[in-house]
């Protein structure tokens, strides 16, 4: 676990710490465009760069920083190789739309690397072998079922005994010429080619609404109005639902990184376990220092052990695996996985007048080609073109299997989370808290949250989720509050990270007077 000394630097990814990305003000004042994209991540800012060379005026707002979402805290796998999903997509849509998932991703693949040709992007783009790997005799037979799908789909695969590195497994399936890269890096003369051809860009601007009707606009926090012909939602968890109810038909996963230096030689690749908890590997350059991204520990948002738990896994998983010279850097992030799994691109909804508002979400933890495959449908889609795939992603699906059943588990997941919450007990006491500690607390009877920062300061917050009432749980290791129900963060002081939620955390101003008031030894 990382002493106090060393959090400030874990505040960023590895990407993030090595990259330079350009700075953009706030949008002040009301405009017109062709099209606003809402969200600066890898769909937003590739549907941007594609928008723009086909001659669009467009407009980028984001509520933060460019790439301080999903995309920059990414394991930046560039694979059509998504886990164990295709003999269950053969399962539950048929060997057609299985195959097209997978040259979905491929297509994505070569787009990126077409792109770096194009523009020479240095950005440590590297050709590797994927792999999915076994540990206990159930998951070896469902990787041989796995295999099997891969022959039915002619996917260039083979299933094996052993892996390149020094690991104790079953069984192994590798999908050959996969890929990996610095996402940051390969963004970043997108970003400028947007700039450069009229593209306008605003950081700091979050999207809180759409005033629909002849002339659709974008709302933001600031009042502010883009009024456009399309409106692109790219923003990880959609910024306006509409009569989509999207929280209903998705779940917000965290999973966790952890960078390091090995004693021992990494012999390439680009790995991921199929048993629980999951174990992900690949190499990294950062800086010209060869490092290892040792990622996995998956569970739902909100949910689970003391989150420093996950990161103290993967660290002892690295040093058995290969050993930890040093630990450089680590991070967690968070993405939403559909009732299908496949994610949702398209016409926000079936209705007539949402038709030019398009979302994209969903990506289950593979981003980097979802999320190129979502620019170019939606691209496809402005230009009112054809494209194979708007079928099978159209966000008004709905598969009775497996959907259905999905749907009722997820959302009984909620009910149970929204009872148990409320009748959670607590015997931490806020002024009991050390500096850097944060917990839920009982006053007069009431749950709140309590955090008290490095200074002594205390923060105390309704722990009641401003989304449908959840209540959060503590992040000890984000120093974040989480929704269990549907994924929902707020920072320490109250305020919203992703949504749904839309609103802060109620901050109890009266309750921390008092305390501060009592409070010695801080």
């Amino acid at each position: 676990m990382a002493d106090q000394h060393t959090e400030e630097k874990f505040a960023e990814t590895s990407w993030q710490a090595s990259a330079d990305i350009p700075d953009f003000d706030p949008l002040k004042d009301d405009i017109n465009t062709d099209v606003v994209i809402v969200g600066g991540g890898i769909t937003g800012i590739t549907a941007a760069y594609l928008l723009v060379r086909e001659g669009f005026q467009v407009a980028l707002v984001e509520a933060g920083k460019l790439l301080n979402g999903t995309t920059g805290h990414t394991t930046a796998k560039v694979t059509a190789q998504h886990g164990m999903i295709y003999d269950e997509f053969i399962q539950h849509f048929g060997q057609t739309n299985a195959r097209l998932y997978y040259e979905a991703s491929q297509e994505a693949m070569a787009f990126i690397r077409e792109t770096i040709d194009e523009h020479g992007i240095n950005c440590d783009f590297r050709t590797q072998d994927a792999y999915l790997y076994a540990t206990t005799p159930k998951y070896k037979k469902k990787l041989e079922k796995e295999a099997a799908a891969y022959e039915k789909l002619n996917i260039d695969g083979e299933l094996l005994e052993e892996l390149p590195i020094d690991m104790n497994v079953k069984n192994a399936l590798v999908m050959k010429d996969q890929a990996q890269f610095h996402p940051l890096h390969y963004l970043s003369p997108l970003i400028k080619t947007i700039v450069d051809k009229g593209g306008r860009i605003f950081e700091n601007t979050t999207a809180v609404h759409v005033e629909r009707g002849e002339e659709q606009s974008v709302i933001t926090r600031g009042d502010a109005r883009v009024q456009a012909k399309y409106i692109l939602s790219c923003s990880h968890f959609p910024f306006y639902e509409g009569t989509g109810f999207y929280f209903t038909r998705m779940h917000a996963e965290r999973s966790y990184v952890v960078a390091i230096k090995p004693k021992t030689e990494y012999q390439g690749g680009m790995y991921l376990s199929v048993d629980h908890p999951t174990r992900s590997l690949r190499s990294a350059n950062i800086d010209g220092e060869e490092l290892v991204l040792v990622g996995g520990e998956s569970h739902k948002t909100g949910q689970g052990i003391d989150t420093h738990e996950h990161y103290n896994a993967l660290q002892t998983f690295g040093d058995d695996v290969l050993g930890i010279e040093k630990q450089v850097n680590r991070w967690s992030t968070q993405d939403l996985t559909t009732l299908d799994k496949l994610p949702y691109i398209g016409p926000l909804t079936s209705q007539t007048s949402e038709q030019n508002i398009l979302v994209a979400t969903g990506y289950r933890k593979w981003g980097m080609t979802n999320g190129t495959a979502a620019a170019l449908l939606l691209k496809d889609l402005v230009l009112e073109k054809e494209n194979r795939y708007a079928s099978l992603f159209t966000p008004s699906r709905f598969h009775a299997d497996p959907s259905l059943k999905h749907f009722l588990k997820e959302n009984f997941d909620v009910a149970k989370h929204l009872v148990e919450g409320k009748a959670e007990s607590s015997n931490k006491e806020m002024k009991g808290l050390a500096k850097d500690e944060g917990a839920v607390v009982r006053v007069d009877g009431k749950r709140k949250g309590a955090y008290r920062d490095k200074d002594g300061e205390l923060h105390v917050v309704d722990t009641t989720c401003t989304h449908v009432g959840c209540e959060v749980n503590w992040n000890g290791a984000d120093r974040t509050w989480d929704c269990p129900c549907h994924g929902s963060r707020f920072s320490y002081s109250g305020e919203v990270i992703e949504g749904p939620a839309e609103k802060p955390l109620q901050k109890e101003y009266k309750m921390i007077e008092s305390m501060m008031s009592e409070r010695s030894g801080y």
